[in-house]
């Protein structure tokens, strides 16, 4: 293994652990809304709920625009970043996480400029943040930062996917729908599912970009109207 390859699996611990500050331990993506309704009863409900947004959502839509973003800063080609961050923007439906990811993203392109100062791509993308040029949409910001840490297309989708996937695991483990064990297994059933999942959406434009899941929509909506909550989406 060589020192670049070295580097990148530093990036990819930092950038993989629940201690770095992006805020996404405080999301539950609508599950704190089906837990109260009493919908979701266990390890069965989370693997489902885990799989219908990687394949109707995430997938289709962030990992397409994750992908898009580093064909383009590997061509220097600051627009068409710009260009995803809009477009990804605009198919966040839902305000509560809409909003969230714009804050995850905002956070994590402050945290990794703290350490990374030379990257010029994440330098012209956190000034446009900072000027309301661009929003700052976290699989966007996501695949700046990752570049600059020198991680790949790839292995960056797989992390995006991971860390969704570890997001709602942790949500389920702290509503007492599952314990630790099921948590391991979950994670090891959705396994298969991020990796067709990179298969399928690594190579897609912008213009390919879709997501389809009505009843996720609905109950991430109803989460933000209820009166006491847990998590923020």
């Amino acid at each position: 293994m060589n020192i670049d390859e070295i580097e990148q699996e530093w990036g990819v611990m930092q950038l993989s652990d629940s201690f770095f500050p992006t805020g996404i331990f405080a999301t539950s993506n609508g599950l704190e809304f089906l837990f109260s309704e009493k919908k979701i009863h266990g390890m069965t409900d989370v693997i489902d709920i885990i799989r219908i947004n990687i394949i109707q959502q995430i997938g289709p839509s962030d990992c397409v625009a994750l992908g898009n973003v580093f064909d383009s800063v590997s061509k220097h080609d600051f627009d068409k970043v710009i260009e995803a961050d809009n477009i990804i923007f605009a198919t966040k439906l839902i305000k509560e996480i809409r909003n969230a990811s714009v804050r995850s993203g905002v956070q994590l392109i402050k945290c990794v400029s703290e350490f990374v100062k030379d990257d010029e791509m994440l330098n012209q993308y956190k000034n446009n943040v900072i000027k309301n040029k661009a929003h700052g949409i976290f699989p966007v910001a996501f695949a700046i930062s990752c570049n600059a840490l020198k991680i790949k297309k790839e292995k960056s989708m797989m992390m995006l996917l991971y860390g969704f996937t570890v997001g709602v695991v942790g949500a389920a483990l702290r509503l007492g729908l599952i314990d630790h064990f099921e948590g391991q297994k979950i994670i090891h059933n959705i396994k298969p599912i991020i990796s067709q999942t990179i298969k399928e959406y690594s190579n897609k434009s912008l213009f390919e970009m879709w997501q389809f899941a009505p009843q996720v929509d609905i109950f991430q909506m109803s989460h933000e109207k209820m009166d006491s909550k847990m998590f923020i989406t």
